[in-house]
This record gives structure tokens, sequence and C-alpha cells, in this order.
């Protein structure tokens, strides 16, 4: 049933627009949120579709998205069976998390992580001072540093490393290489949404 404020201001759904008859989304979008896999990583669905609902977790505050997603990437992991150690997130600068109040990869992990009751650590930091991924053109995209990402402490074992879209994978795989750096044995990945499901399985070492 709707809260009172999402009754009161006719609240409509994340992923598709329309208005939204039960809370934080609607029937159709959950129906259609469900665990895809590639070799190594999980996804919900594809960009196309399903790219608003990172844009309202990550720039409209629809924090409470990020436990039902959570889930649903958890029903993912054990459905692939990884035997996971811990998960963490891809982290976003400093102040863009204290300008936005959290770090929506963040949020994702750590619902992933109490789902699974296995630990959620943050292991990674980000070193490069930039502009976002979505500012720049697919050829900036493909030159991040290779040095964005560095360990923050250590790890051991198999860990899955959360963020929420992948596009073209360059972040993601930035991210990856650090986390190995860190000890991890093995990283899967899983994200709400991704552009080309057909490049995934390059990060699946």
């Amino acid at each position: 049933m709707l809260g009172w404020w999402e009754q009161l201001t006719g609240a409509t759904c994340p992923g598709c627009g329309q208005p939204l008859q039960e809370p934080t989304l609607c029937s159709e979008c959950r129906s259609a949120l469900v665990p895809r896999h590639v070799p190594g990583f999980l996804y919900l669905g594809s960009y196309q579709r399903f790219g608003n609902l990172s844009r309202a977790l990550k720039y409209h505050g629809r924090r409470n998205l990020a436990l039902l997603l959570g889930q649903r990437m958890a029903l993912g992991v054990r459905q692939a069976e990884w035997g996971l150690d811990g998960v963490t997130a891809v982290p976003t600068l400093l102040q863009r998390k204290i300008a936005r109040g959290y770090n929506q990869a963040e949020l994702l992990a750590q619902a992933v992580a109490k789902e699974l009751h296995i630990p959620y650590k943050s292991v990674l930091s980000r070193a490069a001072v930039d502009k976002s991924q979505t500012q720049k053109t697919l050829l900036r995209r493909l030159q991040l540093s290779e040095t964005t990402f560095r360990p923050a402490s250590r790890v051991k074992g198999i860990w899955l490393l959360v963020d929420d879209v992948v596009t073209t994978g360059t972040t993601f795989e930035r991210a990856r290489k650090a986390l190995l750096e860190a000890g991890a044995a093995r990283v899967y990945g899983a994200a709400i949404a991704v552009k080309s499901p057909h490049q995934l399985s390059r990060y699946s070492l």
C-alpha cells in the first residue's frame, strides 16, 4: 500500500514513469527486474530499460530502491553459487558522496551483503579527481586512468564488486583491478543495468 506522501503527490514509478499503485516500484517493473547472468557478472536488466532506476537512486534521492534492488542482486548471487567471502562497492569521490549524502553503489552493496549474511567492507578509494563519467564523451570514458582506484585495505577470498550501472565497462574494470590488487582471489560483478551485456565476460577472470 502506498504511503500517504506518495498518495498525496501522485508518485510515479521510477522504472517506467507510470502512476505508482504500490510502494517503490510498479508491478510490471518488479516482474521484469530479474537476475541475468553472464560469466562472472549479474545484472537486473538493460540500461535502456532500467537506467532510470539508477538515475532515481543516484540523483533523486530514491534510497528506498537500494533495498529492493539489493535483494534481487542477492538472489542472482545465490543462483550463481559464487560462494562469496565479502561484498564491496565501486567508490565515488568524497565530495560527491558528501553532496549526495551517500554512494548509491555502496547502498546497493550493503543491501546485498545484508541479504546474503556476509560482510560488507569498503575496500577501495577513488584517487583521481575527474569529471563524472556521465559528463564525458565515449572516448574520454574509455581513457579513465589506470590509477583511478586504489586499495584502501586488504582482503582475501572471493568478492562481489557492485556498481549501479555499467556502460563502457571501464570504471568497473579499473575498480576490479584494484580489488584484485587488494588481495581478492576472484572478483565477480553486479549492477542494476548494463549497456552491452556481451562485453561483460571479459571481467570473469
